[in-house]
């Protein structure tokens, strides 16, 4: 027999068969979602699986996304959780799915709203270390675990644009310009954490326990993205840019040289969602993101392409691994956790997201 040839994708990888068809990733994507929805739960686990869901349903029409999250678990008995980040995924999860499902129901707007003012309310966002910043808990909270701040925490900003976009409301508006440029005293995030060239610099630590930066950075390239899309002011585009661009270049650490994956960090639904956000507003600068998410993708599918040491897919109930390192060994929460809630979560994130802009932005 003659001998199989290997293949090349544009990037120069052997056994890489991406770009793959359209009707593949809608096929991967809903096996995917089909262990989401036997796992679920109504956490912020179930939040995330659900902006994935949102992002596949605008892809596909698929009426049956749509009834799971409409009334058979409803968005609004999400629950609210303990770390301020729980609410925002849950917000986000409500306002995406009204974006998609054509703007009407407002009742998941005003659920959004309800969970982003109580959280205000409680003290969460405040400048008690010197910026202005969202933290896990109220500041001051006697518990027995850290109260901190991180870029997870700050998705209340990217919850906040919604809102505004939302409901007009500018008191959402001025809250995520504060958290971004300070009030002209206290200082916001970009001045505290921004280093130039999409570097960002802050708290070290575990990744799920404070750690200032779990994706070094990239969450305020969506969280950019987001102001960029209400404000229209260049500078929110240019960071979300330069942040994307160095981590993804794998000279700097962040992503592996051949598929792209994540070399020490889970949290991949987000990380894709991250980058596709910041390829929204800036598609020719960042035209090279869709292929390296969809080798990252194609990556996991296939374990590695059958040499990964864990397993980053199970085939028996198309189960997905939270850590996407093929060696293991990642930080973060659960890495090595396949099929879970937790772990599926983030898996249906990043297929639906990446399936959504393959198919509407009609990627090749």
């Amino acid at each position: 027999m003659p001998k199989e040839e290997t293949k090349h994708d544009s990037l120069g990888h052997t056994n890489a068969k991406v770009p793959l068809s359209e009707e593949t990733w809608i096929e991967r994507s809903s096996l995917i979602d089909k262990q989401f929805h036997r796992v679920y739960t109504a956490g912020w686990e179930g939040a995330n699986g659900a902006i994935g869901d949102a992002y596949l349903y605008a892809a596909t029409n698929d009426e049956s996304l749509l009834l799971f999250h409409a009334k058979e678990h409803e968005l609004r008995n999400l629950f609210n959780g303990t770390w301020v980040d729980d609410r925002a995924w849950a917000s986000l999860a409500e306002l995406y799915w009204w974006d998609f499902t054509g703007r009407n129901n407002m009742a998941w707007v005003a659920d959004a709203a309800e969970r982003y003012q109580s959280a205000k309310k409680e003290g969460r966002l405040s400048s008690h270390e010197g910026y202005w910043t969202w933290y896990n808990w109220p500041p001051g909270a006697r518990l027995n675990e850290p109260i901190f701040t991180n870029s997870n925490m700050n998705q209340m900003v990217s919850v906040a644009c919604r809102l505004y976009e939302a409901t007009g409301h500018k008191e959402y508006l001025q809250d995520a310009l504060r958290v971004w440029n300070g009030d002209g005293v206290i200082p916001g995030i970009e001045k505290q954490l921004y280093r130039g060239d999409g570097r960002w610099e802050g708290n070290p630590g575990k990744a799920a326990f404070g750690k200032e930066l779990p994706w070094s950075g990239l969450a305020y390239s969506s969280i950019g993205a987001n102001l960029y899309r209400v404000t229209n002011e260049e500078k929110y585009r240019k960071v979300a840019v330069a942040t994307a661009k160095r981590i993804m270049n794998p000279a700097n650490g962040w992503v592996a040289p051949d598929y792209f994956y994540q070399v020490h960090m889970d949290g991949n639904g987000n990380f894709v969602h991250f980058l596709l956000d910041a390829y929204e507003i800036a598609p020719e600068e960042l035209s090279d993101i869709p292929q390296k998410v969809e080798s990252m993708l194609d990556h996991v599918w296939t374990n590695n392409y059958g040499q990964s040491r864990v397993i980053l897919h199970r085939e028996s109930d198309h189960g997905i691994r939270n850590g996407w390192n093929p060696l293991g060994g990642e930080d973060g929460y659960g890495v090595g956790e396949v099929g879970t809630v937790h772990a599926q979560s983030q898996a249906i994130r990043a297929f639906g997201v990446f399936t959504y802009f393959k198919l509407k932005a009609n990627l090749k």
